[in-house]
């Protein structure tokens, strides 16, 4: 560090050296011992991170930022950081100072910094940052400066090549192009578990959250292009190139040694040191590129870019001449090019613009707007478009860009959907409208809009910080890199809800007693994270069998499917037991439970299905139990029995010979178990609900070793079903009667209207029996297999009884009938004396 009385004597200096000499350091700690001092950066992101120190030294009561996108200039600012395009030079202070004074030979921006090393001077001390290579050149252009070195803190060593996925730890790699970048970062997302990403078109704060994840170990790789080499400070060991050569915005070109050392210098930072090197794909470097960056040596710069300040307002065609005029010295070169030439140009030829511009304030101003920068760096018309607008709207009239205008154009950047490349964009567009609001004599209401820029540029860079995570890190991968990097353990848990960890990151969930691995974890990070996870587990199962074994009854179901769900998860299956009501039990496999705890757990969930099946079919066990119990008469005990065996449903018919022999009490006491006798089945109300019916449904089918159908949604009918037989239907309260499938209390009804219609002769199908049969086909299938006649007529169907015909005439069959009943096609007349006489 150079003592303060190296400057004591000296009002203009310049320090000059490599990277990672402290320069910027140095710099602060000058101008904090001044009054007041200003300092230029060469990014909007130096500046605010140098702000944010200063404030932390002085206060934010005496430290100004100011950029072309951001000011913050309290009433009592002091110390100014600033971008060297902002800086405001008229403002005098005690200090000044301007970083990578180099620059001055960039062909876009270079003119500024040439300007500012030219003219830009503190009262007492002035203070030009830079490396070597412009030594000579400002000894000629300013003798005056006292020239003082600074060597590096750091050895900085070349590496040789490496294979991109054989990279050490704390390792950048330099591309030069975003689809370059974004590739090895998938390639490092798949091999390493991640990597920070860092673009130029970045915006500071989604640039700040990528490189937090670096600095702070989340990942531990850096894939940039040469937007690393300025402005940022990292805790880098090794800079790998992928590519030797870069688009420079008019060809691809070799990148020089200077270039190579200024992005190579961000590896060792203060005193450790740090290597660079090459990919496979870029080769080895040439041992005269090693040999400069190694020992800072480059050839010097001779020129630098240079653009007068004596312009000509007087008209559009005459500002442009000025801005031709040439170079006052063989050290300085004209630029040409640069964006805002190329807009004051292509606005010059606008007839329109020319005619507003008529006098030299609304010259000056149109040179103003042509100063708005290009983020988007398309080099297209619609930026040359955008500024014409502007000046139109700003040179008649008071001056101010109309609020309903600006409010349209930030609106259609206010949008977070798309992927990387279009948040980029919309980046791009709203930083020019923060640059646009910094313009306060532009704007009617310029807090509000440009409160408005930032929230908007902050919600897109959070948003594009958040796709680029995703993308291109796998927290889970990068951890288990780490870890095993060390050789240590990896530490796992189970969540309460199930959730299986290691070391913090998400594996797969525990659902009852089976590990379910995250479908992600696959390759060759597999088999220790699942040995890790499975470690976890055998430890966890002994007290997750007590908690099951201990929880109340409320914690169990039965799934539609025949699964018995513990808290929501799967823990058993049904199989087929001794009887249908009284199904076994099978817990699912699992590698975590040995036979002592599946027993366990199999008497705990037996115990609770047979509580749950005796409450879900209470009254199929009543009737069970009623049949037998002793002292009953043989009819009833016959019926009581075909009924729990048929699950609570039988036809009418199949056991009319039972019915006729039961008694008064006999009938009473049915009644009292909830069986109804009726004119087409008997069977019990109590069961036809449909959750007690698909029980029954998966009940039987366990029973028969069927395979339980999916079944949909029931009601008074349903529609076949693939796999369910006539059984099946009854099993579950249904009768099918034709194609026709009707629930038995449903079915009741339709005969007993049936009945009552009969009573008066033929009749049309009403429309409550179409109802309940579903449909007039369905009603004639249904009323065919009750018995009766069914004509279709060209007035419409028509329903005969079987004892007489359409002229309402007994027919010779019809007698035939009567005299020798069929129970295959019992009349439902006889049906009703049957009933009269039962009763």
């Amino acid at each position: 560090m150079a003592p303060m009385t190296e400057f004591s004597q000296s009002r203009l200096s310049a320090v000059l050296g490599p990277t990672n000499t402290g320069k910027t350091y140095l710099a602060i700690e000058r101008m904090l011992g001044h009054g007041s001092g200003m300092i230029g950066f060469p990014l909007r992101l130096l500046a605010r991170e140098n702000y944010d120190r200063v404030v932390r030294l002085k206060g934010a009561a005496h430290v100004a930022l100011v950029t072309g996108e951001e000011k913050i200039v309290p009433p009592g600012a002091r110390y100014f950081l600033c971008t060297v395009e902002s800086m405001p030079v008229d403002r005098p202070v005690d200090f000044l100072a301007i970083d990578e004074v180099q620059l001055c030979a960039d062909a876009e921006r270079g003119h500024i910094f040439t300007d500012r090393v030219l003219h830009a001077r503190g009262r007492h001390e002035t203070m030009l940052l830079g490396a070597e290579t412009v030594r000579a050149v400002l000894r000629k252009l300013v003798p005056e400066a006292e020239h003082i070195s600074r060597p590096r803190f750091s050895t900085l060593s070349y590496a040789g090549v490496r294979k991109l996925t054989r990279l050490p730890p704390r390792s950048a790699v330099v591309a030069f192009s975003a689809a370059e970048v974004y590739a090895m970062a998938e390639l490092i997302r798949r091999q390493r578990g991640g990597t920070a990403v860092v673009l130029g078109a970045l915006s500071p704060r989604t640039r700040n959250a990528q490189v937090a994840m670096f600095e702070s170990g989340e990942v531990d790789y850096l894939v940039a292009t040469d937007a690393i080499g300025m402005g940022l400070n990292l805790d880098l060991d090794h800079v790998a190139f992928a590519r030797l050569s870069k688009f420079d915005g008019h060809t691809v070109r070799a990148l020089s040694a200077s270039e190579l050392a200024q992005i190579a210098g961000r590896a060792g930072r203060h005193m450790a040191a740090g290597t660079f090197g090459t990919t496979g794909d870029a080769g080895p470097l040439a041992p005269e590129l090693v040999e400069a960056v190694e020992n800072h040596r480059f050839d010097p710069v001779r020129t630098l870019y240079w653009r007068t300040r004596d312009l000509d307002f007087r008209s559009p065609r005459l500002l442009l001449k000025s801005l031709d005029r040439p170079p006052p010295g063989p050290q300085l070169m004209r630029v040409r090019g640069t964006e805002d030439l190329q807009a004051l140009a292509a606005l010059a030829r606008d007839a329109e613009i020319v005619a507003l511009a008529r006098h030299p304030a609304a010259v000056r101003l149109l040179w103003e707007v042509c100063q708005v920068p290009d983020f988007q760096k398309t080099l297209s018309d619609q930026h040359a478009r955008l500024l014409a607008r502007i000046y139109r709207y700003l040179a008649p009239g008071d001056g101010r860009l109309p609020e309903d205008w600006v409010a349209r154009q930030v609106a259609r950047i206010d949008r977070i959907d798309g992927d990387i490349d279009a948040l980029v964009g919309r980046i791009t567009q709203i930083r020019t409208w923060t640059y646009v609001s910094h313009r306060a004599d532009w704007m009617t209401d310029a807090g509000h809009w440009q409160e408005r820029a930032r929230e908007i540029e902050d919600r897109l860079s959070d948003s594009l910080h958040e796709r680029l995570t995703q993308r291109f890190v796998d927290r889970r991968a990068a951890m288990l890199v780490r870890r095993l990097g060390t050789g240590g353990d990896l530490l796992a848990a189970v969540k309460n809800n199930g959730d299986v960890l290691v070391e913090g990151e998400f594996v797969g969930r525990l659902e009852g007693f089976q590990f379910r691995a995250d479908g992600t974890v696959d390759g060759a990070e597999a088999k220790p994270l699942l040995t890790a996870a499975r470690r976890a587990l055998t430890g966890t199962m002994p007290g997750r069998v007590r908690d099951l074994e201990r929880d109340a009854d409320d914690a169990f179901t039965l799934e539609a499917d025949g699964r018995l769900a513990w808290r929501g998860m799967a823990v058993a299956k049904l199989t087929r037991g001794e009887s249908a009501l009284r199904p076994e039990i099978d817990p699912l496999a699992s590698e975590f439970l040995d036979g002592r705890s599946r027993e366990r757990l199999r008497l705990r969930l037996a115990d609770w299905l047979r509580r749950y099946l005796e409450s879900e079919l209470a009254p199929l066990y009543r009737l069970a139990d009623a049949a037998a119990r002793p002292g009953l008469g043989g009819h009833l005990r016959g019926l009581l029995f075909q009924l729990a065996e048929a699950f609570g449903l039988v036809p009418r018919r199949g056991v009319a010979d039972q019915v006729r022999g039961l008694t008064r009490a006999d009938r009473r006491a049915l009644a009292d178990l909830g069986v109804r006798l009726g004119a087409e089945s008997i069977f019990l109300p109590a069961l036809l609900p449909s959750r007690s019916a698909r029980l029954r449904g998966h009940l039987w089918a366990l029973h028969r070793k069927m395979t339980p159908p999916l079944l949909p949604r029931l009601g008074r009918r349903m529609p076949p079903v693939a796999g369910i037989d006539l059984a099946h239907y009854q099993a579950m309260g249904y009768r099918q009667m034709g194609g026709s499938i009707l629930r038995a209390d449903t079915l009741e009804r339709l005969a007993r209207e049936a009945r009552r219609l009969a009573t008066q002769g033929p009749f049309a199908v009403p429309p409550r029996i179409r109802d309940l049969a579903g449909g007039m086909t369905e009603a004639e299938e249904v009323l065919a297999a009750l018995g009766y006649q069914v004509r279709r007529l060209p007035e419409g169907t028509q329903v005969l009884t079987p004892d007489r015909s359409a002229n309402g005439k007994a027919g010779g069959k019809a007698r035939a009938r009567r005299r020798r009943p069929s129970p295959a096609a019992e009349s439902p007349f006889a049906k009703l004396r049957e009933l009269n006489r039962d009763r």
